[in-house]
């Protein structure tokens, strides 16, 4: 099961929960269009949303936005190297 301890989490590893969570609601999602009834899948559904939701809101608050679509006065992206100033990692 996921569990999220969000303070003490580098961006990576954000992103990389971020990334599960996703995961898991939308094959939850899928899973709950052939099954409606099944409780645990709808309680399991509710509450990684809702991780999902937070972790998504404290990693843009920290870290800048995730897409286009979260409301903030700065593209903070704009701030870092391009991919292609990046050089080889």
């Amino acid at each position: 099961m996921m569990s999220c301890d969000c303070e003490n989490m580098k961006k990576d590893e954000m992103l990389m929960k971020i990334k599960e969570y996703q995961f898991a609601v939308v094959e939850l999602a899928l899973y709950l269009d052939t099954h409606p009834e099944d409780e645990r899948a709808l309680c399991l559904h509710r509450k990684y949303a809702k991780e999902l939701k937070e972790l998504k809101d404290k990693y843009q608050k920290v870290y800048g936005p995730l897409t286009i679509n979260y409301p903030c006065n700065k593209w903070r992206w704009i701030e870092e190297p391009w991919p292609w100033e990046r050089g080889n990692n």
